[in-house]
């Protein structure tokens, strides 16, 4: 049985008085390890990312880089034909916006973790999760990459040994390849079960599918999202449900 877990959860994903979540991210902070602060291009301005990055270091938050596609209208959900190139360089441009605000308050980048449809793109294509992984060397950031166990992005990580952490979604459904898959729910989520099924994640490594098939699941940090229905009472549960559990609440370190 684990005696540490990772809670991460996408944050600052807001636009001037736009703000696609009704909880206050400072109101979630007391409940995780890690945050993936929007960048910009999904979500998220400078004013957003200069207050979440001073939240994270009030409440001993690690800051996450959540760059996504060039998408503000559509949330970073729909997917945007462009080269690896061009999509690196996307994210490179966004990690550089975050990492200033990280030194104007002296906090560490501690890690990257690319949004929505991004994230799943690059899950599958080989040549955009490696050349992510090369560049992330070239600029000099040796730090993790969260990502799901099974994708081209955790395989290109290990390929050239870059830390990488894998991520267990507790607010989102999986298939029967390990995948997540993207059901969207309009009611308030159900903090309990969440609890639950992230527990027997933790304990036992195992996770039931879509089709109710249990699969195997391998991971170090548990994702929710800020705007998930209810998503402060999954925060408060899966922190409660890690101390009843002996699980300490800490984030990943290399």
């Amino acid at each position: 049985m684990i005696k540490q877990m990772d809670i991460n959860c996408d944050m600052g994903e807001a636009f001037g008085q736009w703000k696609i979540s009704d909880v206050d991210d400072k109101e979630i902070m007391p409940y995780i390890s890690s945050a993936n602060i929007a960048t910009g291009f999904h979500a998220g301005d400078p004013n957003h990312m200069n207050r979440i990055v001073q939240l994270a270091k009030q409440f001993d938050v690690k800051v996450g880089a959540h760059p996504g596609y060039r998408d503000f209208q559509g949330f970073g959900r729909r997917k945007i034909l462009a080269s690896s190139q061009e999509l690196v360089n996307d994210i490179v441009y966004q990690i550089g916006a975050l990492r200033e605000f990280c030194n104007l308050y002296n906090v560490p980048l501690n890690h990257v973790k690319p949004h929505g449809a991004l994230y799943m793109e690059m899950a599958v294509n080989k040549e955009l999760a490696e050349s992510f992984i090369n560049v992330m060397q070239q600029i000099g950031l040796n730090i993790p990459v969260y990502c799901m166990g099974i994708s081209e992005t955790y395989k290109a990580a290990k390929k050239i040994g870059h830390p990488v952490v894998r991520e267990f979604y507790a607010d989102r459904d999986y298939g029967d390849n390990g995948s997540i898959v993207f059901t969207r729910h309009g009611e308030k989520a159900d903090a309990e079960k969440i609890k639950e099924k992230v527990l027997r994640a933790c304990i036992e490594n195992k996770v039931v599918t879509v089709t109710g098939n249990i699969i195997d699941i391998e991971f170090e940090s548990v994702c929710f999202h800020s705007d998930t229905p209810g998503s402060l009472e999954i925060a408060s549960e899966l922190k409660k449900g890690l101390k009843e559990n002996n699980i300490k609440l800490e984030a990943f370190n290399l």
